[in-house]
């Protein structure tokens, strides 16, 4: 375990966390793999994210991480592979399946679109996967501001996660994000058309800064089988908002673990945002202060210290605090498996 908290760090979890993270707590948004997951040769630079714990994050050096910094909870976790273009999806299907045992740990297949769809259902039953994670970078021939989500999700693979009553986390696309008409179109048609699936509108939407989640909820928060995680969202203010605004007992806790696990904070400029970051590695606008003039914690910590403002000033009771960290994920993820496998590996 290469991210080792320091006395702060710890003083952090002991003031602020203590009391209010519950005994178990369900990450519906981790990436895990090993090796075998990625194509042969591929090769991450040295600032990439997915270099930071030595091009791997398995489910050994995941665990180790969550005892340091998360010490004394019991975690259960929805897994997925790296979502990149050098990933081998067939091999990051097996990887989460061997990670899944349907009861606290459950995983999802890698799909792109030009998957066919007889390889799609081979690669979730065969696995015993609860569903699939498209994303915009396996998505060819089009620029990448013009992708749309019917791009990532074609209707074949749709109409499979509907027969088979899957879960999907959906990384929406476009700069607009959830704003976005576009989006804001396809994600509601999406629900409407498919009510079998569960799907997951991943980090709110990609809403970091406040001007891009107000008013932008209601299309989704009325379909029953949208979703949303938290992942990398540490803005009090929007998650407040989505706290108000969206069904609570349709909100998932999501780290996005490895990233969440580097010393850093997102902050909102003027209706954008940007990564400020303790440590030299890329991920989108992200803004590195080589002088240490600031000591940084965790980005799981800062999510943390957002949802407990957020949770206070939206009046959540306790029993909502532990479903929103582990019941409603847990009902979601089990219902699926146990429609599908019967519940257990």
């Amino acid at each position: 375990m290469t991210v080792n908290p320091t006395d702060r760090d710890r003083q952090v979890w002991q003031e602020e966390f203590e009391d209010f993270v519950p005994e178990r707590v369900f990450d519906a948004h981790i990436h895990l793999y090993n090796r075998s997951c990625l194509l042969p040769g591929t090769r991450f630079p040295a600032t990439s994210v997915w270099q930071r714990f030595g091009g791997t994050f398995t489910k050994q050096q995941l665990l180790e991480w969550t005892a340091a910094w998360l010490p004394g909870r019991e975690l259960s976790v929805n897994q997925f592979g790296y979502p990149f273009f050098d990933s081998d999806r067939d091999a990051s299907g097996v990887y989460a399946g061997d990670v899944a045992d349907n009861r606290r740990f459950f995983g999802m297949a890698l799909v792109a679109p030009r998957d066919s769809v007889e390889s799609v259902r081979q690669r979730v039953v065969s696995n015993r996967l609860i569903g699939y994670k498209p994303y915009l970078e396996f998505v060819e021939g089009r620029p990448k501001a013009e992708i749309t989500i019917h791009d990532m999700l074609p209707a074949e693979q749709m109409e499979l996660a509907d027969e088979l009553g899957l879960a999907i986390m959906l990384h929406i696309p476009r700069p607009g994000r959830l704003a976005d008409p576009v989006n804001q179109m396809q994600m509601v048609e999406l629900c409407q058309r498919y009510p079998n699936t569960r799907i997951i509108f991943a980090h709110i939407g990609r809403a970091y800064y406040l001007s891009s989640v107000t008013g932008f909820l209601d299309g989704i928060a009325a379909c029953p089988n949208a979703y949303i995680d938290t992942a990398m969202v540490n803005h009090e203010g929007v998650l407040e908002y989505t706290f108000r605004t969206f069904p609570r007992d349709r909100m998932l806790f999501g780290s996005d673990a490895p990233i969440a696990c580097l010393r850093g904070k997102s902050v909102e400029v003027n209706d954008q945002y940007v990564y400020l970051m303790g440590e030299d590695y890329a991920i989108g606008n992200a803004m590195y202060a080589p002088e240490n003039a600031v000591a940084f914690t965790s980005f799981t910590y800062e999510q943390l210290r957002g949802i407990r403002l957020a949770a206070q000033r939206a009046g959540l009771s306790r029993a909502e605090i532990a479903d929103f960290f582990f019941g409603n994920a847990d009902s979601l993820f089990s219902a699926v498996a146990q429609r599908n496998y019967g519940g257990s590996a």
